[in-house]
């Protein structure tokens, strides 16, 4: 039986990225990548239960592609994250950023980046399935169905 290649494996073969530590990143940079993929998920989800119009899939995306509710996911999935990943949600809810949100608090923003880092740490580690399950139990948690 074949192992099928992940996402993250095809792009850096296909690339030919060289192995990174990923303890070297910084938290914003893990951020960064984790903004997309937390965004990616959520889109999927979305656009899987039906066929809309882009300015629909974009509204419900928002609801929850946004520092308010990134915070609640935060708040709520923390006693449940092991030890590693602890650390790197609080390492990047700590990030210095020189950004802030429109539409949110400075605290609702650095948690907000923590998930995110955890994200971009989860796909950087090939370890999707544990963002996926992540994001379904903090949306369970804070009583919101995507």
């Amino acid at each position: 039986m074949e192992k099928s290649i992940t996402l993250l494996q095809l792009i850096k073969d296909s690339f030919a990225c060289e192995k990174q530590d990923i303890r070297t990143y910084s938290p914003l940079a893990l951020a960064y990548i984790g903004d997309g993929i937390y965004e990616m998920i959520v889109r999927t989800v979305v656009v899987e239960h039906g066929n809309r119009s882009p300015q629909t899939l974009h509204k419900t995306v928002t609801k929850y592609v946004n520092a308010e509710t990134q915070c609640e996911i935060y708040e709520a999935i923390l006693e449940d994250l092991t030890e590693e990943e602890l650390a790197v949600i609080k390492r990047g809810r700590n990030a210095k950023s020189y950004t802030t949100a429109k539409n949110a608090s400075v605290q609702s923003y650095r948690k907000a980046s923590g998930l995110e880092a955890l994200f971009g740490y989860l796909y950087l580690t090939d370890n999707v399935p544990r963002a996926i399950e992540l994001l379904k139990l903090g949306l369970e948690k804070t009583g919101r169905v995507l």
